[in-house]
């Protein structure tokens, strides 16, 4: 047999993605069949004791301290980010810069203008760079888009998204840095809402003009940090002010001439992780849960008198990705989201070509982004053209 390419592979950060991006690295060979193989090289983190720990858990080889030298090393091919928001931009471009490939977490960076700067930098290197959307590589979200292209929907008219849950519902739970925007560059907006947008750009199409509103319903908090199953932890007698919206909601034309509304937030009462969408065409429907992520609800209209929505159990060997793992109807988790986005950037990297989603998708995200955020501004339309400059 012929040996396969090994990626080593540099992280920064080990915290909830960094958990979840390792366990995609080591089970990965398990499933796919590819001429390259990840190895789990290097990881960083500024709290030696902590990255070490980590770095144990996971099965990382040798740990740093300074997500530079980690840059520096020759035996890294590839540099995973899964840093707070507003480290992305700087250690993306200092990668590309000394040749190394790029996986970065989303929103991909803390404005507009810093996303365009990291493109540039990975396409004036050369390297193979995408953004960590794991959403589209759920097999039901993949077949959703084959139905899509296939036409069985046709022209396209409605999109319906949301990304709800309700873990910041508690007054006293701390002031995190997913709440200050000097860290994050964004609230639930950019949190959850950037996951929903760039769901509707995989299988709509691009936005053409927004209109939103936002709100922070409790602007004070004590400080303190969170674990990796989304609980605070107070540690001061101190307050901070929330600087990031809690809820955002918004409506949208696209580019094809379909409607669309957007809610995010992080105060629904009930919603644990209520990312779904409902897709209406001339022929047809569809409806996905993430929650009950196995599972794609189809209407179409070319059967009478069976009107009414079916549910497709996407774990058959014709549905996308599906075939890697188990007989028809054992089901698949959220981990295998990830697995499945680190098999297309393995495949990326073994024959040059640059996987999709990838920074040019991360930096059309952010011009959403941040159309949504200049119409609360201003209370208006704001075209998403103008932001991007097609």
């Amino acid at each position: 047999m012929k040996p396969k390419k090994q990626i080593r592979v540099g992280m920064v950060g080990y915290r909830l993605m960094g958990r979840a991006h390792s366990h995609a690295y080591r089970d990965f060979p398990f499933y796919f069949d590819t001429d390259t193989i990840p190895v789990l090289q290097a990881i960083a983190g500024r709290n030696e004791k902590a990255v070490q720990i980590a770095a144990d858990k996971m099965g990382w080889a040798s740990v740093e301290t300074d997500w530079r030298r980690l840059i520096e090393r020759d035996d890294i091919d590839l540099i995973d980010i899964v840093t707070p928001n507003d480290t992305h931009a700087e250690i993306a471009i200092a990668a590309a810069e000394v040749g190394k490939h790029v996986f970065c977490e989303k929103p991909l960076a803390m404005s507009l203008e810093q996303a365009k700067r990291m493109l540039e930098a990975v396409n004036k290197a050369g390297v193979i760079h995408m953004i960590c959307h794991n959403y589209r590589f759920a097999p039901a979200v993949q077949f959703a888009k084959q139905l899509i292209e296939e036409g069985r929907l046709g022209k396209i008219y409605h999109i319906r998204a949301t990304f709800l849950q309700d873990w910041l519902m508690d007054p006293h739970f701390p002031l995190i840095w997913r709440l200050r925007k000097e860290v994050s560059g964004g609230g639930t907006l950019g949190d959850l809402g950037a996951h929903i947008i760039d769901l509707a750009r995989f299988l709509v199409g691009e936005f053409s003009e927004v209109a939103g509103m936002m709100e922070t319903f409790i602007k004070k908090r004590p400080i303190g940090s969170m674990t990796d199953h989304l609980k605070g932890r107070i540690e001061s007698d101190e307050w901070g002010e929330v600087t990031v919206d809690d809820a955002a909601v918004f409506i949208a034309r696209f580019k094809n001439g379909a409607l669309g509304t957007f809610e995010s937030s992080r105060f629904s009462k009930g919603n644990r992780a209520g990312n779904r969408f409902e897709i209406n065409g001339e022929k047809g429907s569809i409806r996905w849960d993430m929650e009950n992520l196995n599972n794609l609800q189809v209407y179409l209209d070319d059967e009478p008198g069976l009107q009414g929505f079916r549910t497709i159990h996407c774990t058959e060997e014709e549905h996308p990705y599906a075939a890697a793992y188990w007989p028809a109807g054992h089901i698949i988790g959220y981990e295998h989201t990830f697995i499945n986005i680190v098999s297309e950037l393995m495949n990326g990297i073994s024959k040059g070509y640059n996987p999709k989603p990838d920074f040019e998708d991360g930096v059309r995200n952010q011009a959403v982004l941040e159309a949504v955020e200049e119409s609360v501004k201003t209370r208006s339309w704001v075209k998403v053209s103008e932001a991007i400059h097609d």
